[in-house]
């Protein structure tokens, strides 16, 4: 099977697992069963923002900053939702949990929610939300320098000599600006505390026990919730699933990337070596790893100055991070050939747009 055969398939398996354990036969689980506090209504009304479904409707709920001192202060966390399209028959809500982390799903009931088998849409309610810290949910900020928010600084590439003293800067750099900046809230940032706030968004929105969708990191999330709330889960699907051990969660994750790229690698390799393609980088698709280690080899050498991206400069490390970005889906494989290309001519492209200041 193709490598875009079998990524196909791994995405239509995803949805059809979605579809699949969220229509069991079981009762319904409505509204008018529901347990919990029902003292955080939800109010709802239109969203902001633009390209969003019509149907979909917006709510701020309140939840605990510090769940250890639950009358104290208090942050918002923003919710969406889309209803399910045939109430007769709708059986209970669907949390679409984001990845990250630092996703959001608020606008995903008007985005992949939609892309759910009809019979999924009829009978649940979509729902999303913006994790606590993550605006336009109560916002924590570390305040940090613009040049460490470069994707190939925040992942722990090494030196070109193997050194991780500059790495180890960075995160101590990171950490104080967190501690300085970041404000109470940022104390309360935590996988447990994102749960909890799941949980008081169950009880807001009557449901005796929800159902979720998890990707990345949000399986996680998902698995994490389950076993706060092991009697409050309907159907919990885990999609792409990280590591859920707590040790290993995040460094698993880093290290399947090898995987990744082996999985992936050949199938840029015969796009990249295809006649007729205008990225086109070599003849053969033996000839186009060689050529991207070399390039990568003469970059940590010999950075070529790159103003107005972050860094600015194309390195050894932006390369490198540019594949893993660009391996994600067959459609960022151009991204990819122009920067190698750019760099055997000694040129760079276009600086890429920051992200928005929001």
């Amino acid at each position: 099977m193709t490598q875009r055969k079998r990524s196909r398939s791994i995405r239509n398996a995803a949805i059809v697992g979605v579809s699949t354990a969220l229509l069991g036969v079981t009762a319904p689980v409505t509204a008018s069963a529901a347990g919990g506090s029902t003292t955080d209504a939800l109010t709802w009304s239109a969203c902001e923002g633009t390209g969003l479904d019509p149907r979909q409707e917006c709510a701020t709920l309140d939840v605990p900053m510090d769940y250890a001192d639950p009358d104290g202060p208090r942050i918002e966390m923003a919710v969406s939702r889309i209803p399910a399209e045939k109430p007769d028959a709708r059986r209970g809500a669907l949390l679409l949990i984001a990845g990250g982390p630092g996703g959001s799903s608020l606008n995903d009931p008007s985005g992949k929610g939609q892309k759910l088998p009809q019979d999924v849409r009829d009978t649940h309610d979509l729902i999303g939300f913006a994790p606590r810290g993550l605006a336009p949910s109560t916002p924590a900020d570390c305040g940090l320098e613009y040049g460490d928010l470069a994707t190939s600084r925040l992942r722990p590439w090494p030196a070109p000599d193997g050194s991780v003293d500059g790495n180890m800067t960075t995160a101590r750099r990171m950490a104080d600006a967190c501690a300085r900046n970041g404000g109470e809230l940022i104390k309360h940032l935590s996988t447990a505390n994102e749960a909890r706030d799941i949980d008081r968004l169950r009880a807001a929105l009557g449901e005796r026990r929800i159902s979720a969708w998890g990707v990345s990191y949000g399986t996680y999330v998902g698995s994490v919730y389950a076993q706060l709330f092991p009697h409050r889960t309907d159907r919990i699907v885990l999609d792409s699933v990280d590591n859920p051990d707590p040790a290993l969660v995040n460094r698993a994750w880093l290290a399947a990337h090898e995987r990744g790229v082996e999985d992936t690698f050949p199938h840029f390799a015969a796009w990249a070596s295809k006649p007729g393609n205008p990225d086109r980088l070599a003849h053969r698709a033996a000839d186009v790893r060689p050529l991207f280690l070399r390039l990568a080899a003469r970059l940590d050498r010999e950075p070529i100055p790159w103003p107005g991206a972050n860094p600015e400069e194309l390195n050894g490390n932006v390369l490198r991070q540019t594949m893993l970005d660009s391996f994600a889906a067959p459609g960022r494989y151009p991204t990819l050939a122009r920067l190698m290309r750019a760099a055997a001519e000694g040129t760079v492209p276009p600086a890429p747009q920051a992200p928005p200041e929001a």
